[in-house]
Formats: structure tokens, C-alpha cells, sequence
């Protein structure tokens, strides 16, 4: 049985202008199996999501946010309560919402507003028990399934952010990592050593010493002189 425990009450409960402060994220992995080199970054993605008693559709970690704690920490620790994970949280929003809770207005605000904001949570452990294991269940799925289960169209406008912010991400690394030039081989004479040890004392001295290079060295790692 899990030693941790849900928080419950609305003591600590944060509002702004009659809207109750919601924060969660979009717990997600990396597929298993899946060829790491293929353009459909969506195939390579999973994303987390727990069901409620009594129905059908799924949602996101979700819950109020507390004035005890950040709204990073609170995003942490419903992904906790309710999902039983841990991770690493992109503090960058993914965005935020207000919506009107549809099922259980007494759930927000007197008028049944709420304000969330939702993060990216890229999951490093998940626990075999959490303290609303009894509420929740969790499912991993595809972006795809998770848009077709998904309970609330803001929380569907959070996955298609989610979705969007990756790809920039990702492209930017790989153009990062792939900004390689053939070149032939430099000379003392005519390059400068910006990085320690990526010139050799001459452009022979790799077959005079038997070793092999290959000339794909990194745009960023040679200034050549005019």
C-alpha cells in the first residue's frame, strides 16, 4: 500500500478573478521499438492518461494549484497523485485554458470557471502504487488514441500544442547534430584550431601513423583563413 497521500480540501486553494487556478501536464515517452531515425515523430511518442470512475473518455493529470506550492509543483505532484509518475517537466506551458467544468461545476469556482495550465512531463519512473490508484487508472497511448479519448477540447488544444512544440524541438536538434560538412583535409597552414585536438600537425601524418580518418568534421569546429 502506498505510504503517500492525496491532498484533499480547498484551504490552500489558489482563484484569480473567481476562476480556480488548475495546473497538469501531458505525461510522455518515448515508444518502444520504434525506429529512431523515421520522420513521424508522433509514432515515437506515447502520452499518459488516467480514466475517472464511472466513465469512458480519459483526461490528462489535472488539479488545483495551492498557494504553498509553484504551479510547476503542482503540475508534479498531481502527475503524482493521480497517475503515479515522476519526470522531467518542460517549465514552459504548453498553454492555458479557461473552461467551464462541464460535469461537476462545485469542482471550481462558484461559477464554475477554472484557468489551466498545462506543461510537458517526460516520465522517468512510474510507481506500481499512487495515492489515487483506487480513482485512476493509467494508459499509455498513441497521440492519436489520445486525441480520440480525450475528455475536453481544451485539453485536446493542450495535446495538439504538445505535439507542435515537440517537432520544433526535435527539428532543432537534429539540425544541431547533423550540421556536418565533407571536407578535405586541413593544414596547419591554412586553419585555425578553435576546438583543442580536431587538427593534426599535417595532412599525412594520419596515414604516416597508420590511423584512418573520416573528413566529417562539424561546421562549427574550423575557422579557415582567407
Amino acid at each position: 500500500m502506498s505510504t503517500m497521500l492525496a491532498r484533499i480540501g480547498r484551504d490552500r486553494q489558489r482563484y484569480e478573478n473567481n476562476l480556480r487556478l488548475v495546473s497538469g501536464c501531458i505525461p510522455y515517452r518515448f515508444a518502444k521499438g520504434n525506429d529512431s531515425e523515421t520522420d513521424n515523430l508522433e509514432s515515437r511518442i506515447e502520452v499518459l492518461m488516467i480514466s475517472s470512475p464511472n466513465r469512458d473518455d480519459l483526461v490528462f493529470p489535472k488539479g488545483g494549484w495551492e498557494d504553498d506550492e509553484t504551479i510547476e509543483e503542482a503540475a508534479c505532484r498531481e502527475a503524482l497523485e493521480e497517475a503515479g509518475v515522476r519526470g522531467k517537466l518542460n517549465e514552459k506551458p504548453l498553454g492555458v485554458w479557461e473552461f467551464r467544468s462541464k460535469s461537476r461545476q462545485d469542482m471550481c469556482s462558484l461559477e464554475g470557471g477554472c484557468k489551466g495550465y498545462m506543461f510537458a512531463l517526460e516520465v522517468t519512473e512510474e510507481l506500481e502504487t499512487w495515492p489515487e490508484r483506487e480513482n485512476h487508472d493509467r494508459r499509455w497511448l498513441s497521440v492519436k488514441e489520445a486525441f480520440e479519448l480525450c475528455r475536453y477540447e481544451w485539453m485536446r488544444r493542450a495535446l495538439e500544442n504538445f505535439l507542435n512544440t515537440f517537432e520544433e524541438n526535435w527539428k532543432q536538434k537534429f539540425e544541431a547534430t547533423e550540421e556536418l560538412i565533407e571536407s578535405p583535409p586541413p593544414t596547419v597552414s591554412d586553419c585555425q584550431i578553435i576546438t583543442p585536438n580536431l587538427c593534426i600537425d599535417h595532412p599525412n601524418s594520419a596515414q604516416r601513423h597508420g590511423m584512418t580518418f573520416s573528413w566529417l568534421v562539424p561546421i562549427r569546429a574550423y575557422r579557415c583563413l582567407e
